[in-house]
């Protein structure tokens, strides 16, 4: 069975669409950002230094994964400090077992998150790489949080997405990057039902499947 990896920036649309992937393709699906917002709601909750690497990295050790059922898990600022925290690697190597594993399991898995391609599962049989323009994924994010009956403040949210933009990308130890044997997918125009289905066929064609 196929394994699947959508890699991408924060509010780029992967999530959605690899939850997608893995309904159509009959793959479990697996939010590996979700993994390192746990991390960081852990860190936030105990009062731990976000940019204690050791610290953190005792959290990720021994991760209390009921915090993924957590409502605070979507707040921008567990978003804001899970980028923080991810860019330790203390943090990343307690985590990585676990995706490995998980990617590897007999029947297949659908995987998004920022280094999947590139490092949880490089041998991947399809491999998107979702983005989409910042003021987009700015506005999607402002709508989101709204929707949920939370403020947000879109000019702040932007600012913040630049940022961890810049992080992800910047940081040593498995940075955001497009690899070579990726396809493309820019979402910035798409409706959800459109980026879906392109991303369906994008990864059928990679399977030799028609979608």
């Amino acid at each position: 069975m196929p394994v699947i990896a959508v890699d991408g920036p924060a509010a780029s649309g992967k999530g959605t669409i690899a939850r997608a992937l893995g309904r159509h393709f009959g793959l479990p699906h697996l939010d590996t950002g979700a993994l390192y917002r746990t991390v960081a709601l852990a860190a936030l909750k105990s009062g731990a230094d976000l940019d204690d690497g050791a610290a953190v990295g005792r959290l990720a050790a021994a991760l209390d994964l009921s915090l993924l059922e957590d409502p605070a898990l979507r707040d921008s600022a567990t978003a804001a400090a899970a980028s923080r925290v991810s860019a330790h690697p203390e943090v990343r190597s307690a985590l990585l077992a676990f995706q490995k594993g998980f990617a590897a399991q007999p029947g297949g898995a659908v995987l998004d998150g920022r280094d999947i391609g590139s490092v949880i599962a490089p041998y991947a049989d399809a491999k998107l790489f979702v983005t989409a323009r910042p003021e987009v994924r700015a506005r999607r994010r402002c709508l989101e949080l709204r929707a949920a009956g939370r403020d947000a403040d879109e000019a702040a949210i932007l600012k913040d997405i630049v940022a961890r933009d810049a992080r992800d990308m910047a940081r040593t130890d498995a940075p955001l990057v497009r690899t070579a044997d990726s396809d493309l997918l820019d979402t910035s125009d798409f409706s959800i039902g459109a980026a879906v289905q392109q991303a369906i066929d994008m990864v059928s064609a990679r399977l030799g499947r028609t979608s």
